[in-house]
């Protein structure tokens, strides 16, 4: 060992180094021992050991000057020798034991090939961004696609044998055969069932439609309806109400001589009223309701559920009407602050999605309403053929505990309705009385997917689904939160770099004519093809009422080929016609959500498809949930639910449209176009700060909105599984996931100390809990409220503390008391 006496740092370090040199720079015999030096500073003492391990590596190895001893030249002295220069890219020899060797970076080092094994850090050019350098002082991180991914552990098995091994499934939602049951045997007018077949093409009853229909005319009394989604629900409780006011209209114009109007109308009060949670629902409800009054047009219905000024409902409960559409929170509302709203005639009280209705936290606005409808509700009825106690109907697709307190509220010896035969019903009752399960018709998928290519081949399967006109017509694909809705939105209507002649040509439209749709619909070059152009659509509780009421609107009517991004405010009571394919990006936050959320196509005994996306790891214990949305059929063990391969997808969606296999040589492989693609998006965010934003929002409120999912379901999405950096890149981000900062939030330089976090906690407090006592009339706006508060509250220092980020968001939810269940649906915190 080499010992240095202990002078100064400077003449210790001058000395070291002159020994150094001569070391490798004469003919001096090396040692076998690196030597150790002592004095000076740490970094001095540091650089001077890894020379002179080179420099004995050098002359053991009799070859040039190592990387190392001429970084330290070149430090030192300013300058290498001329040999070394220009043999430093082809010293290929690396010590046995030793870290390899750092070199000089050139924009030629892959233009050659070299014998030098190759390391993860050398990338092939394909997957090098040339283009972009980034921003300086920023660290990027440019991974590769289709490396370190993780491997899944199901054994994916092809559609197609599975598919031959299944028999032909019988639709569970359809309508009854012919011969069974007609509308008139179940209690309805002539004129009723003709019009029912004329105008609404309804020829038959579903099965929960004769079930619940002739109940509710033979006798008045409660009842709870349940029944799987899609099976014509709306009409099964309205139709025994409309029948009713148009028995008693129908009476008393027989009953009067001379009668120049009818005897039933706007003037003669409130008879039902029908809640729901959301606008949507309402909506649609409405929407249904004005369609079946075509055949009583003096019966008046009308909706209060927000979003307008509170003038021009007053205004419209002032004209009158029979049948009252409505939210919990905007009716509570009415019914303290407006004098001409009269529910003293009120008897019948229909509760649609009771399930929901607990879960958003509306058993206090319920209780009010039942409340004031008992203490107003006249003796005797003044209309003659009206019910003398009131009728309550609860629909919920499950009897869980909340369904069962909101029936203690409002239902009194309530009785059972299910669509079902005799026998499928005792067998359900010896399994599983409060099992929800999806129509039989339905085919559900999965792909398990890495979180790195979960774009890439969302992008491929749209492409693969849109690329023949007429294939599918309409797709809706659900994200767990709002941000995310508006990033993915963002990149695939992300204009193409043809001009809008082009654009025409491909039969591409510029742009909707509506205004409210200007941000929320755009055409989209990336999935459009010459033969079939495709408007990309979305949907989330932030969006204004009016744009999201015309967003259903013209998706509804659209005859082309559609694509809806949304959060859960559509996964309930929309009735999208032809809706063929729904889509799972980010699972549900419960059972019940994913299939109200794949209710939305196979309805009424029509087929339909599912595909949700899982990542490799405990999420694949989420398919024996898929498994269970199916009732086992006895003559078969066979299930709807298939296998599809990522891979196989990306090389359809990515592949050559010519059908012939790529090459690596050519460039025309499926990696190495999704991995361009991939590059694109990544630019495209970099290049834009407002969409590097919007990326960032989107990465961390999927992050929150992945951490609430329901306590029995948490076991297959653990928070503490996800590999956040693979995650960032899904969403088009080269930020490392601890420095992904979003406006507004504290990050790791700012953090208060102790006394001023006590402080900052006390100012902000105050204001959550004034939002939380001022309850908001509609479940969405909750929802967006609920999220601000979130993002206020939540304060997460940064996203790389995913625990902390999981307790935050559960205690939230906990405190709020209204997010049980889906409650993470509009995480909306950008």
């Amino acid at each position: 060992m080499l010992a240095v006496p202990m002078v100064s740092c400077k003449v210790a370090s001058r000395n070291c180094f002159k020994y150094v040199f001569t070391s490798f720079c004469g003919d001096t015999v090396a040692s076998n021992k690196t030597p150790k030096f002592k004095g000076g500073s740490w970094k001095e003492r540091s650089r001077l050991t890894k020379a002179a391990r080179n420099a004995q590596d050098k002359r053991l190895s009799g070859q040039e000057t190592s990387g190392r001893v001429k970084a330290f030249e070149r430090a030192y002295r300013g300058k290498a020798h001329p040999q070394a220069q220009s043999d430093s890219h082809h010293d290929n020899t690396q010590p046995s034991g030793q870290p390899p060797a750092k070199r000089q970076k050139h924009d030629h080092d892959n233009d050659g090939k070299s014998e030098r094994p190759r390391r993860p850090r050398d990338r092939p050019a394909h997957l090098r961004d040339a283009n972009f350098h980034g921003i300086p002082g920023q660290r990027e991180v440019i991974s590769s696609l289709f490396s370190f991914n993780p491997e899944a552990k199901t054994q994916e098995l092809e559609q197609t044998q599975q598919a031959e091994e299944q028999e032909p499934v019988k639709p569970t939602n359809a309508p009854l055969p012919d011969g069974i049951d007609t509308f008139t045997s179940l209690g309805l007018s002539d004129s009723t069932a003709a019009y029912l077949l004329t105008k609404m093409n309804h020829k038959n009853p579903t099965a929960i439609q004769r079930a619940s229909v002739s109940q509710l005319t033979k006798e008045d009394a409660d009842v709870f309806i349940q029944s799987e989604t899609g099976s014509g629900k709306t009409l099964a409780y309205l139709l025994p109400i409309v029948q009713r006011l148009i028995t008693i209209a129908e009476r008393q114009k027989v009953e009067k001589d001379e009668v120049k109007e009818q005897g039933l109308g706007r003037d003669s009060g409130l008879f039902a009223i029908v809640l729901a949670p959301t606008r949507e629902l309402c909506k649609q409800i409405s929407v249904v309701l004005e369609k079946l009054l075509g055949c009583a047009h003096y019966i008046v219905a009308g909706t209060v559920t927000g979003g307008e000024r509170k003038k021009s409902e007053k205004a419209r409960l002032r004209k009158g009407l029979n049948i009252l559409v409505a939210t919990p929170g905007r009716l509570v509302d009415h019914l303290e602050n407006t004098e001409v709203l009269d529910v003293s005639r009120v008897r019948y009280l229909v509760l649609d999605e009771g399930d929901r209705l607990m879960d958003l936290g509306f058993e206090e606005d319920i209780t009010k309403i039942v409340k004031a409808l008992d203490g107003k509700k006249r003796k005797h009825a003044d209309v003659p053929g009206l019910p003398e106690r009131r009728v309550t109907i609860l629909c919920s697709a499950t009897l869980k505990s909340t369904v069962q307190k909101l029936g203690d509220i409002s239902l009194k010896d309530a009785v059972l309705v299910r669509g079902e035969k005799d026998d499928e019903s005792e067998e359900r009752d010896s399994s599983n009385e409060n099992a929800f399960l999806a129509p039989a018709q339905l085919k559900q998928s999965y792909i398990v997917c890495p979180a790195k290519l979960r774009l890439v081949t969302l992008v491929a399967l749209l492409k693969r689904t849109f690329a023949r006109k007429g294939s599918v017509m309409k797709a809706i694909v659900f994200f767990s939160c709002a941000d995310s809705v508006d990033f993915h939105h963002k990149m695939l209507a992300r204009p193409a770099e043809s001009t809008s002649e082009e654009a025409e040509a491909k039969g591409i439209p510029d742009a909707t004519p509506d205004a409210a749709l200007l941000d929320a619909v755009a055409p989209s070059p990336l999935l459009s093809s010459p033969v079939n152009a495709l408007d990309v659509y979305k949907i989330h509780g932030s969006l204004p009422q009016q744009t999201r009421t015309a967003i259903i609107k013209s998706f509804g009517k659209s005859t082309s080929a559609s694509l809806l991004l949304a959060t859960d405010v559509a996964s309930r009571g929309l009735d999208l016609p032809n809706l063929d394919l729904v889509i799972e990006c980010d699972p549900a936050f419960s059972k019940e959500d994913h299939l109200h959320r794949i209710g939305r196509t196979a309805r009424l005994g029509r087929d339909g498809r599912a595909i949700i996306f899982l990542l490799p790891g405990t999420e694949e214990g989420y398919i024996d949930v898929l498994k269970e949305s199916y009732k086992v059929n006895a003559e078969t063990s066979a299930t709807n639910v298939t296998a599809q391969s990522a891979s196989d997808i990306l090389k359809k969606g990515f592949g050559p449209s010519t059908g012939l296999v790529g090459s690596k040589e050519q460039g025309t492989d499926h990696e190495t176009l999704a991995t361009n693609f991939q590059l694109d998006i990544e630019r495209y965010v970099l290049a834009n700060p407002q969409i590097k934003e919007m990326a960032k929002n989107a990465f961390q409120s999927h992050i929150r909105a992945y951490a609430t999912h329901i306590a029995s379901e948490r076991k297959y999405f653990d928070i503490k599984e996800l590999h956040l950096g693979h995650l960032a890149k899904s969403f088009g981000l080269r930020d490392p996931p601890g420095k992904v900062n979003v406006q507004g939030l504290r990050g790791k330089s700012s953090r208060p100390k102790a006394n001023e976090g006590r402080k900052r906690t006390a100012t902000t407090d105050s204001p959550i809990r004034e939002k939380r006592r001022a309850r908001e009339v509609d479940s969405d706006d909750e929802i967006q409220a609920m999220s601000k508060q979130a993002k206020s509250a939540a304060n997460i220092d940064e996203v790389g503390d995913a625990e902390a980020a999981a307790q935050k968001m559960r205690s939230l939810v906990r405190n709020k008391g209204k997010m049980m269940g889906g409650g993470a649906d509009e995480f909306n915190l950008g």
